[in-house]
């Protein structure tokens, strides 16, 4: 990746009208989230709190970011039964409401007839991706950011197309 292009949190906070985030794995295994994870499997309890330090650098983003009237969406496609990990984000995910996100989760069987595209992302103001990349165990990749007008296109389309079959987070029970 060049060294001139902004971090995730210099872009955050230079979108002046919506970021939304299309999360399709069962399962992450990024290192900043180990500890948590491992926790949360452990004892069943997930860190909600919003100024704990796992939560407070996001929670800090997001509220900023919403602050200036930019619409935070986040959408996930998820195989059912959920994996532990699902079941991990779908416990801290108030979390991320309660900084102002909205969140929503698809069934991954209703997303069969949608085109998607082949990683995650966080597309901001419909022009600018940030690709999430992961390795085959879930670690982090590494990102890479674009503004190919077509996958721009591409990435909004999937998003709302996920976005208007998904279930709001207060809705999505997991059993």
């Amino acid at each position: 990746m060049p060294q001139n292009v902004p971090s995730f949190t210099e872009l955050l906070d230079s979108t002046l009208r919506s970021a939304v985030h299309l999360e399709m794995r069962d399962a992450y295994g990024v290192a900043e989230e180990a500890d948590d994870f491992d926790s949360w499997r452990r004892t069943g309890e997930r860190d909600t709190d919003p100024e704990s330090p796992y939560w407070s650098e996001w929670t800090s983003l997001i509220r900023r970011t919403v602050a200036r009237g930019v619409v935070v969406r986040r959408a996930r496609i998820v195989s059912e039964p959920v994996s532990d990990y699902i079941r991990y984000e779908h416990a801290g995910t108030q979390v991320n409401i309660d900084a102002g996100e909205q969140v929503r989760w698809l069934p991954r069987r209703q997303a069969s007839d949608i085109a998607l595209p082949g990683n995650d992302f966080w597309l901001l103001d419909g022009r600018l991706i940030r690709w999430n990349h992961f390795t085959g165990d879930g670690a982090s990749g590494g990102g890479e950011y674009s503004e190919n007008p077509a996958s721009a296109k591409l990435c909004a389309e999937a998003f709302e197309a996920v976005w208007a079959r998904a279930i709001p987070h207060e809705n999505y029970k997991i059993s």
